[in-house]
């Protein structure tokens, strides 16, 4: 009998300890998943071998990644370059794959070198990446002070550009000579946890649950400073700020349109993406998301940002596409669907994540004149 007890407790004891380990590794992946070294790719992106380069052109490894059209930035420790359109009639291996080179903007890139395919195609300022004047500013924020780029022009309709996850204020860069010509101010805003903006008090991102209200400070500095009315155009999780601007913002009523590129309105699957690329283990995917998304404060009682199509009143612009797998495109069509009204769905393919400029780059500048224009 006694030994029977003795059995009973230790199987008892080892399943406890069992399920407290599995607790303890599900909240080390939420964290991991919620903390995301700024300017970083995501983890799980194409990691690509440089081949050879010639007078403007790469060879890079073949795969789906280096096939996918458009412009991307090719980004390795001290190595960044800029990747132009595919040329398929330039001579190649099989397992190769020769892009256009439009520029090596930092280090040296040789054969060897493993390099992300990254949407963030430019590295640096406005001034040094793209030759466009700008001013260095502060934005005050609840916790300090958020460094931005203000990139003036004529308009009075200034356009709020926030990055999202894998990238820095760098990003949105590859819409600024286009709202430049167009005359309109950018103002290009780094927000908590990003290089010299303060950390969040837990250090963790919320995909855009507390992150929402850098962004109303930004508006809120924007009509300071000469603003009559702003734009806010986010990617990925900035888009998901954008949208959370709109519905909370005391000042949302100076928001004349939002810009929403492969937006996150569905946190459970992006935390389960997120994850699955940090090579969580699937018996603890179930476990690591509800974890990530007690961390990020985003509880089952809050509904994503989006979820109310009726409360929508200005109009709307997405870019999204079927492959992005951070954030899946089925709520922009419901988005879409439910109010053509004000809601315009501009669908791109071959696109990852924050990549629907690369892929297309003419394509979006010109969906975007024609949605500015009926703004300003």
């Amino acid at each position: 009998m006694r030994t029977a007890t003795v059995t009973a407790a230790t199987v008892t004891a080892t399943f406890v300890g069992a399920a407290a380990a599995a607790v303890t590794a599900g909240r080390f992946a939420a964290d991991a998943a919620l903390r995301h070294a700024p300017g970083r790719p995501l983890p799980g992106g194409p990691r690509l071998s440089v081949h050879s380069t010639a007078a403007g052109r790469v060879a890079l490894t073949r795969s789906l990644a280096s096939l996918r059209p458009g412009t991307y930035g090719l980004d390795a420790p001290g190595v960044h370059a800029i990747a132009g359109p595919v040329l398929p009639d330039a001579p190649h291996h099989p397992d190769t794959v020769v892009r256009r080179l439009v520029a090596v903007t930092h280090g040296s890139l040789e054969p060897g070198v493993r390099v992300d395919l990254t949407p963030q195609v430019h590295l640096g300022n406005p001034r040094t990446a793209l030759g466009l004047d700008h001013a260095d500013v502060d934005v005050p924020g609840e916790l300090g002070g958020l460094p931005a780029w203000f990139v003036p022009a004529a308009r009075d309709t200034w356009v709020i550009t926030v990055h999202g996850l894998g990238a820095s204020r760098e990003h949105p860069m590859v819409v600024m000579p286009f709202l430049h010509r167009h005359q309109l101010p950018v103002l290009d805003l780094a927000y908590r946890g990003d290089l010299g903006a303060p950390a969040s008090p837990d250090g963790l991102g919320h995909l855009g649950e507390s992150e929402w209200r850098d962004v109303d400070a930004a508006i809120r500095y924007a009509l300071r400073f000469g603003a009559r009315r702003v734009v806010l155009h986010g990617w990925s999780t900035g888009a998901a700020m954008a949208l959370r601007t709109l519905e909370r913002s005391g000042v949302a009523d100076r928001i004349a349109g939002l810009v929403l590129d492969s937006p996150v309105l569905d946190w459970h699957a992006t935390l389960r993406a997120l994850l699955v690329a940090r090579r969580t283990p699937a018996p603890l995917l179930p476990l690591a998301v509800r974890a990530a998304e007690s961390r990020a404060g985003l509880r089952a009682d809050h509904r994503p940002p989006g979820a109310d199509p009726a409360a929508l009143r200005i109009p709307v612009l997405i870019f999204h596409g079927p492959d992005d797998t951070i954030a899946p495109w089925e709520p922009s069509r419901a988005l879409a669907a439910a109010r053509p009204d004000l809601v315009t769905l501009r669908t791109v393919r071959d696109a990852p994540h924050g990549a629907m400029w690369n892929a297309d780059p003419a394509g979006y500048e010109e969906a975007l004149r024609r949605f500015l224009t009926s703004l300003v």
